[in-house]
């Protein structure tokens, strides 16, 4: 018998993505980026080293960087022993992060990885010849591109846009893994709790759903009334803002937008209510403007579980987890979205650069949707693995 060997979360992740291995033993063949840079800024953690190395048995020259407060550290590791270019550290430093980006460009990769529209929008500013195109993965990015259109010219295809990437990861896998995020952070229960959940997009609706199972009473805060009445429609109390802060035991940003809870919300904020943001930035619930706020007497922290108390001058108190960071991918063993949502949603990502890469897409499909076919193709894939 074989000794028994010491995998790390790394393999089982790898193990785990079939239809990324799938992909890389057909890219090992067709060498579809032989000769190319891809420069990739995204959150490294375990499950984007499988997304990577489908694009390395590609043919591809990998220079990469992380997202703020997601780069974790064995993963950095993992991908340098591959000899892999990585310019990351785990920081909450907006100059640091900005500085790896920069690294990432002047590497002058020919294809992006994006992830919040962050290496897009500096190519805008700092265009260079060599770059053909690439992938954004967000919402909140394709919001920050769609007005540089004119400046980028190139084709972008917008994950985030494809039905696969909003039902699988963001319907299912952002409501389960932010679920999961609220237990491992305070290993306080949810039922009985008043939940609000701002945003009733796709993530959105996976986290009330899934707290809402978790038997919390779930409001819903939507600024688009059609989507309010859904929200309704589905079963969900849809008071007033005001009021759904101030009832609320739990608040959950999940919009893409900035300034969804601020300092204006002090009074509002119920006594030892919890505070998480899902959003792709930090900067849904404004933490900076808490911190300095006249009306807060002072912050304790619970540095190992990434807590803060925000105790306020009245006697209320009230917690943030993970800095107001995405919760999913901050604090303590962070482990973001199921295996299975990310393997679909990464095979997406090498589908879309390898149709980048094979050229004949114009300008005009820059900051566009996951054309239909390649859909319909990893859709198929996945099926096919799973009967």
């Amino acid at each position: 018998m074989n000794q028994p060997s010491s995998l790390s979360r790394i393999d089982w992740v790898a193990r785990s993505c079939r239809l990324l291995a799938a992909t890389a033993a057909e890219f090992r063949e067709t060498r579809p980026f032989a000769g190319l840079t891809i420069g990739t800024g995204i959150h490294l953690e375990p499950k984007t080293v499988a997304l990577l190395m489908t694009l390395h048995a590609g043919g591809a020259r990998l220079v990469c960087t992380g997202n703020l407060n997601s780069t974790q550290p064995e993963t950095v590791d993992y991908l340098r022993a591959q000899g892999t270019t990585v310019f990351a550290t785990q920081t909450t430093d907006a100059a640091e992060h900005g500085a790896s980006l920069d690294a990432i460009l002047a590497e002058e990769p020919d294809l992006l990885l994006d992830n919040g529209g962050d290496l897009f929008a500096r190519a805008a500013e700092r265009p260079y010849a060599k770059l053909v195109g690439g992938t954004e993965e967000t919402t909140s990015g394709r919001t920050r591109l769609l007005p540089m259109r004119d400046r980028l010219a190139m084709p972008i295809l917008v994950i985030n846009d494809s039905p696969i990437k909003q039902f699988a990861e963001n319907k299912h896998a952002v409501g389960q893994s932010l679920f999961e995020s609220y237990l491992r952070f305070t290993n306080r229960s949810t039922n009985g709790k008043r939940v609000t959940v701002f945003g009733y997009g796709a993530c959105g609706k996976g986290t009330a759903a899934c707290f809402r199972n978790a038997y919390a009473t779930v409001s819903v805060v939507d600024i688009d009334p059609v989507t309010t009445l859904e929200a309704h429609l589905d079963g969900f109390v849809t008071p007033l803002r005001a009021e759904a802060i101030r009832s609320a035991d739990i608040l959950i940003t999940v919009t893409g937008y900035p300034g969804i809870v601020t300092a204006a919300d002090l009074p509002l904020i119920k006594d030892s209510a919890i505070l998480m943001n899902g959003g792709h930035f930090p900067h849904e619930i404004d933490v900076e403007a808490f911190r300095t706020s006249p009306d807060v007497a002072g912050i304790d922290r619970y540095e190992a579980e990434h807590i803060e108390t925000v105790r306020m001058r009245d006697g209320r108190a009230f917690h943030i987890l993970g800095a107001g960071h995405m919760a999913n991918l901050a604090g303590p063993r962070p482990l973001g979205n199921t295996v299975e949502s990310m393997d679909l949603g990464f095979a997406l990502q090498a589908r879309c650069l390898e149709r980048v890469a094979k050229g004949g897409l114009g300008k005009e499909a820059c900051v566009i949707p996951v054309p239909t076919d390649i859909d319909a193709m990893v859709a198929s894939a996945y099926l096919d693995l799973a009967r």
